[in-house]
């Protein structure tokens, strides 16, 4: 099963071009409450879209879903409305699932679910140290559709240097175990074009299918449009990278049954010694 790739967005013909491509959620990033201070000085995707946003690029697409990222929970104050208030106009500007970053608490998750009150799919950013603690009561929540896990904001919430070092201590690995177990798809982190990134794309794209991701968001080095003018270059980026992509995926698939045989035969054998 291809991973569902995501792009991060609130330009509407950015939004139409990867569409086109192939990207399967459009990306609109309302998060802004607390990131700085997290990031600061970090070479992250500060986004500033908006509620309009939403809007503009929900009119822009006909396939795609389109993936909201609201704010923290957090009560109103004279900056910003509430979060009910937030999740509301963003349900009602066109979002297909909403997201909830950087939650600590089931209490959190509870007050995300019932704002959203089942008007859109929702998706778990599980980016924090306290949330991994409770997973195991967050898995047995009713109403959660995905879980995404957030590698930057976890890695810094246990004081790594390198976020990828999340898939190399078994915590991903962990996490993933157990969303299976409970039925609940599940992705981590992000993915540039294959041939770059810090840790070569390939070789992340493959850990997705060995653990049974279903979805990955595409990096801002996959294609930064904020330096690139020029539309045909960004059009001949997108289908060239989502195509590479979905070439390496089916190669993927190819040795997906060898594991799994394997696995199989395990267990009876197993089985059939116990018995």
């Amino acid at each position: 099963m291809a991973l569902k790739l995501m792009y991060i967005t609130n330009r509407p013909e950015i939004a139409q071009i990867a569409e086109t491509a192939g990207v399967d959620r459009i990306f609109v990033d309302l998060e802004y409450i607390g990131k700085f201070d997290r990031q600061g000085g970090m070479d992250t995707v500060q986004s500033h879209h908006t509620l309009d946003d939403i809007k503009r690029v929900s009119s822009a697409i006909t396939d795609a879903e389109l993936l909201v990222r609201v704010n923290p929970i957090h009560d109103a104050t004279d900056e910003y409305v509430s979060s009910e208030e937030e999740i509301f106009a963003a349900i009602g500007n066109g979002a297909n699932i909403i997201m909830l970053p950087f939650f600590k608490t089931v209490d959190e998750v509870n007050r995300f679910l019932k704002a959203v009150n089942g008007r859109a799919k929702t998706m778990l950013l599980l980016e924090t140290p306290e949330a991994v603690e409770v997973v195991d009561d967050l898995v047995r929540i009713e109403g959660i559709d995905f879980v995404h896990i957030g590698l930057n904001d976890l890695s810094l919430g246990y004081g790594m240097k390198f976020m990828f070092e999340l898939l190399t201590d078994g915590m991903v690995e962990r996490l993933c175990t157990k969303f299976r177990e409970h039925n609940i798809p599940y992705g981590f982190g992000g993915i540039a074009a294959l041939g770059k990134g810090m840790v070569p794309a390939e070789m992340i794209i493959k850990e997705h299918y060995r653990l049974g991701s279903t979805c990955a968001i595409l990096s801002r080095s996959f294609c930064n449009v904020d330096k690139i003018n020029d539309m045909e270059v960004i059009v001949s980026t997108f289908v060239n990278g989502v195509r590479e992509i979905r070439e390496l995926e089916a190669e993927c698939e190819k040795h997906i049954g060898y594991f799994i045989d394997n696995k199989q035969k395990l267990e009876n054998a197993v089985n059939n010694i116990i018995k």
